[in-house]
């Protein structure tokens, strides 16, 4: 795939199974999905697009580092950014690996509000 509408569309399709749990939200104007009534920088993700590529933005990355640990080095070399990740392309290798590493990713985010809302 090398259409950008097309790259953001498959990066969404793969973020629907997370909205039950999150809301929409924006930050910095680009549209992300948080857990509900946090703000600021705490959001799950949030996706942008250049000229070139479309970018997520994965902070909690930063948190939860360990999700990159079962990433192949060709979907490591996606992060740009100590939270960021270009996709100029997606094709279905990378699509199954973005998918494993947001279910991983999550898996942290959401026992860290789970917990957080139980104290």
């Amino acid at each position: 795939m090398t259409d950008l509408d097309t790259v953001e569309e498959r990066i969404w399709a793969l973020l629907d199974p997370y909205r039950d749990d999150l809301e929409d939200a924006t930050i910095y104007g680009m549209p992300s999905l948080r857990w509900p009534g946090s703000g600021g920088h705490d959001y799950f993700v949030a996706v942008g697009r250049s000229a070139g590529k479309v970018s997520l933005y994965a902070v909690a990355v930063e948190t939860w580092p360990e999700a990159l640990e079962a990433s192949s080095p060709t979907f490591r070399k996606r992060r740009t950014g100590k939270a960021t990740f270009s996709f100029p392309t997606m094709d279905d290798e990378l699509a199954a690996e973005l998918e494993a590493f947001l279910a991983r990713l999550y898996h942290s985010y959401r026992a860290h509000h789970s917990d957080s809302a139980s104290t």
